[in-house]
């Protein structure tokens, strides 16, 4: 399957495309508009949720390991400056980090075909 193009999706068309992970996080009670709020109030930045996943072992039949809640969400572009020192104390990553160090075994296939590298 061909990894899709993240201009295809609508919220990166209208000025978020840096995809972030919040790792080991459970949706709040509120949904999207609760994480959302969050982030305006508490940060003063623009987020969208996308999605969140669980990701898999560590190693293939690893039964310890796996199974961390991870949120998804987008930053939008004209906040990603003021966003990106104070996002790391919060374990906040961009996407590209993850993948690239090689967490992105972490994740399903579908994962990684829907969300692929922009930088």
């Amino acid at each position: 399957m061909a990894r899709k193009n993240l201009k295809e999706n609508n919220v990166q068309s209208k000025g978020f495309n840096q995809l972030c992970v919040m790792e080991g996080t459970l949706m709040p009670e509120g949904g999207a508009k609760e994480l959302e709020a969050f982030f305006k109030d508490e940060m003063k930045v623009e987020v969208r949720f996308e999605t969140q996943v669980k990701t898999l072992p560590d190693e293939p039949g690893c039964t310890e390991t796996g199974g961390r809640n991870d949120l998804f969400f987008y930053i939008a572009d004209k906040d990603i400056g003021k966003f990106a020192v104070p996002r790391l104390s919060m374990g906040i990553r961009w996407w590209e980090d993850v993948l690239g160090n090689g967490n992105d075994k972490l994740y399903s296939s579908e994962v990684l075909e829907k969300y692929s590298k922009t930088w």
